[in-house]
C-alpha cells in the first residue's frame, strides 16, 4: 500500500516489513462503521501465519475509499466494504483478518523524502 504513495509522488514513506509492524509504527484510530476513515487512509487488520517458516501476525491492509470500502489485494486486487475483509477465508494456516483501526493519510506521510529510482 506505501506504494500507492510513493510511486506516484517519487516519495519514500516509513512504515514497516508487515502490515502489523507499520499499524504499530503509525498508530491508529479506532474504526467506526457510521463515519469511515477518509479517502487515502490506511485501514488495517490483524490476520496471521506462517511466512518463510516464521508464524506470527503480520497483518493485512487496505486503501481506504472514503466510503466504507477498501482496496486490498487477497488472492487478488479486489474492493471490499472495509467490515467484510473480515468474512474472507484466509489461506491455509492463516487467522481471518480482524479490523484493528486505520491512519489518516497526514500520519503515513509524516517524515517522507524524495526518494530517487528506477524500474528496471
Amino acid at each position: 500500500m506505501e506504494d500507492a504513495y510513493e510511486r506516484p509522488n517519487e516519495i519514500e514513506v516509513f512504515g514497516g516489513d508487515s502490515a502489523a509492524a507499520s499499524a504499530s509504527q503509525y498508530g491508529m484510530e479506532p474504526y467506526e462503521p457510521g463515519s469511515p476513515p477518509p479517502a487515502g487512509a490506511f485501514v488495517f487488520y490483524g490476520c496471521g501465519g506462517p511466512v518463510d517458516g516464521t508464524q506470527r501476525d503480520w497483518g493485512h491492509v487496505g486503501l481506504a475509499l472514503g466510503d466504507g470500502r477498501v482496496v486490498h489485494a487477497w488472492d487478488e486486487v479486489r474492493v471490499d466494504d472495509a467490515l467484510d475483509v473480515q468474512r474472507l477465508r484466509p489461506s491455509a494456516g492463516w487467522t481471518a483478518p480482524r479490523l484493528a483501526g486505520w491512519t489518516p493519510p497526514s500520519r503515513i506521510l509524516e517524515g517522507h523524502r524524495p526518494r530517487a529510482w528506477t524500474d528496471g
